[in-house]
């Protein structure tokens, strides 16, 4: 005997979509979830009505430059910090002064950061940024060699749960942390 399929209301269908998948969704691809598409009106009112049901719980429906996602409240963080067996990864010193020259400074070359520095940098350093998911190669610089230049990612944002490099905090509120090179401006171009 064959049950009729039911058909399920789409914040039903959108919120067990961003339950059950790691990565953030588009908005484009939690359209194409019906056939027809959703329209984009239809998306934003369903978005709203599961952020919604989700208001003062455990979890909830954030938007990042990546998509929508849900992740664990701001106010659940530390409770549920003790079931993470996984320890968040502590970076050096060098590895954050890295990212936060790139993140200020894109595009810049190694030599960029170096100079900025003042010491070399590590190749150890650029490859954890890199399996982080935080720095690529967005091009070479027209200049003898083309040394490659770094940016950060979409990741980067994602994590930072910042939608634009705008939302960075100006340096002059990093304290200790700001590196007084860093208020020069990247004059670079992407070849």
């Amino acid at each position: 005997m064959n049950t009729p399929l039911t058909v399920l209301p789409a914040d039903a269908v959108i919120e067990a979509a961003l339950l059950t998948q790691a990565e953030p969704l588009s908005e484009r691809a939690l359209r194409q979830l019906f056939d027809p598409p959703l329209s984009a009106d239809k998306l934003i009112d369903v978005l709203a009505a599961i952020k919604l049901r989700w208001h003062e719980r455990a979890l909830c429906l954030v938007h990042t430059h990546e998509g929508w996602r849900f992740q664990v409240a701001p106010a659940a963080v530390v409770q549920l910090g003790s079931l993470n067996e996984q320890r968040t990864p502590r970076y050096s010193r060098a590895v954050m002064e890295t990212l936060a020259i790139i993140a200020y400074q894109q595009p810049v070359t190694r030599s960029d950061i170096e100079a900025i520095r003042g010491v070399a940098v590590s190749s150890n350093v650029m490859q954890t940024l890199q399996e982080r998911g935080w720095i690529e190669v967005i091009g070479q610089r027209d200049t003898l060699g083309r040394p490659s230049l770094w940016a950060t990612t979409a990741a980067f944002l994602s994590d930072l749960q910042l939608d634009s490099l705008q939302q960075l905090p100006p340096l002059t509120e990093l304290g200790e942390l700001v590196l007084p090179d860093l208020l020069v401006p990247a004059a670079d171009t992407v070849e």
